[in-house]
């Protein structure tokens, strides 16, 4: 997909990788339209970037379908949605206090896989009513995982098994909605200067990047956003979950 002219919607869009991702669909001839929290910067980057902005909680899924047609209606269609919404907390599957409660996992599943299901298939409704552009492409969905739903931490078990679930619909979601030209993938970053990790101290940051393979850093946001340009406009790159990492693969702590 080129582009310039391009309709994207992204979820997060306030801070961070999403925020730089918004700002380079922007500065390639695209428009977009913001979702994050009432809380965020939302609306100073909607005016910056010559969008709207939508506030939502991603965890209110009954709510998240009106707010999103609002954003498609704002921009006139869909193009592309850049999903980067989630988090987690650290809880180990039993502690000295008992099991993890359920609630819990629960609350963590909810914030990073339901609702990043829940904002595909909805953005993939409204890309299936979409005519065609001449490639026969509708659209493109990019989901964010982490490297952690491949070798999730001590600690990192919901947010494992919620990583590892957005890392799992890459491919069977773009084998559903491939003849109707719309493409899934889903990127997999490590540590990012993004949301808790930005403030992190430069030898604290070689602590926890030291096994990289280079660069032995952390990410930065334009870095997920040169790569989420590059899936929307390489019409190959389908079904896939790409880790964004330098190399790095976690250790147990």
């Amino acid at each position: 997909m080129e582009l310039k002219g391009l309709r994207a919607v992204v979820v997060g869009g306030a801070s961070g990788m999403a925020k730089a991702t918004a700002e380079l669909v922007v500065a390639r001839g695209g428009k977009v339209a913001i979702l994050d929290l009432p809380t965020s910067a939302g609306q100073a980057v909607a005016d910056e970037l010559g969008g709207t902005f939508h506030a939502i909680d991603v965890t209110d899924f009954d709510a998240t379908e009106g707010i999103l047609d609002a954003a498609i209606a704002a921009l006139d269609g869909l193009d592309a949605v850049v999903n980067t919404a989630g988090g987690g907390s650290s809880h180990r599957t039993i502690s000295k206090d008992g099991p993890l409660p359920l609630a819990t996992f629960r609350k963590i599943v909810d914030l990073n896989l339901v609702s990043t299901f829940n904002i595909a298939r909805l953005a993939a409704w409204q890309m299936s009513k979409q005519e065609p552009n001449a490639d026969g492409e509708r659209g493109v969905i990019i989901n964010t995982a982490s490297i952690a739903a491949f070798e999730g931490q001590i600690g990192q078990i919901s947010y494992t098994a919620a990583k590892g679930g957005i890392a799992a619909m890459s491919l069977t979601m773009a084998r559903d909605l491939g003849s109707l030209g719309i493409r899934v993938n889903a990127i997999a970053p490590s540590l990012f200067h993004t949301g808790i990790t930005k403030g992190i101290p430069e030898d604290f940051e070689k602590v926890l990047t030291k096994d990289a393979a280079f660069p032995k850093r952390m990410g930065r946001p334009d870095e997920y956003a040169k790569l989420a340009v590059s899936i929307i406009e390489n019409p190959m790159l389908n079904g896939q979950t790409i880790r964004l990492d330098g190399g790095q693969r976690f250790a147990p702590k």
